[in-house]
């Protein structure tokens, strides 16, 4: 089985003086959630969509699913954790829980505030899950990126044509991901900034799916400005 799970668990504090979370926040008529939610809505390989929240939020964004998406069903809105990847992992507890875990269970997870994804992207993501176990959607750099070691003077500049920039959805056969996540030292999780990286932490193959420059995600004022431009384009973006 394949599980959708929207990750709407941050707090928007580089949102600015926002009076809630940025997940919440309209572009257009609707929550930038709920713009998110659509899209994994209405495909269809989908048993389940889990959208984790915190906790205090839980009540609000099943009432936002109430109204915009009357008869979803199938959408299930559940508690998250402290962290992006134990929010995942709360994730997959309630797979185990509620439908069965297997070795063959996927889970395509994705950023709330990446309302823009497409239909391409999630049926990709859920083909290399199946075909390899995991897969992260990147686009290619198209700046040169310079490192520091001390935010003062560069240290390297890599090859930009091994550069990419990381996307959502990150997709990955589920056992597998709670196996990993669960053999990692507390060291090893304090590094962690996405669920793709527990699996090169541990030496495992995580393939690639093209993703695309306007499946952005909505971070700062600016965003906002630019998701309410695109989503002018309509189904020139779908």
């Amino acid at each position: 089985m394949v599980y959708g799970v929207i990750l709407a668990g941050g707090i928007g504090s580089r949102m600015g003086k926002a009076e809630k979370p940025k997940q919440y926040l309209l572009i257009g008529s609707k929550p930038i959630l709920v713009h998110t939610a659509e899209k994994f809505y209405i495909q269809k390989r989908f048993e389940k969509i889990l959208v984790m929240c915190p906790k205090e939020w839980i009540s609000h964004t099943k009432n936002l699913i109430k109204k915009y998406i009357p008869d979803a069903d199938s959408i299930v809105v559940s508690e998250g954790g402290e962290t992006r990847n134990e929010t995942i992992m709360n994730a997959i507890g309630y797979i185990e829980e509620n439908g069965g875990l297997d070795d063959d269970t996927v889970i395509v997870t994705h950023d709330a505030v990446r309302p823009f994804v497409t239909q391409r992207i999630i049926d990709e993501n859920i083909r290399l899950a199946e075909k390899y176990g995991a897969c992260d959607t990147v686009i290619a750099s198209t700046d040169t990126i310079v490192c520091s070691d001390d935010g003062h003077k560069i240290s390297e500049i890599p090859d930009r044509k091994k550069m990419y920039q990381g996307q959502t959805p990150q997709s990955f056969k589920a056992k597998k991901l709670l196996e990993l996540y669960r053999g990692l030292s507390e060291e090893e999780k304090e590094v962690l900034t996405d669920a793709s990286k527990i699996y090169v932490i541990k030496g495992e193959k995580v393939s690639l799916v093209e993703g695309e420059v306007f499946n952005i995600k909505v971070t700062y004022p600016y965003d906002l400005r630019v998701a309410e431009a695109l989503l002018s384009e309509g189904d020139d973006i779908c």
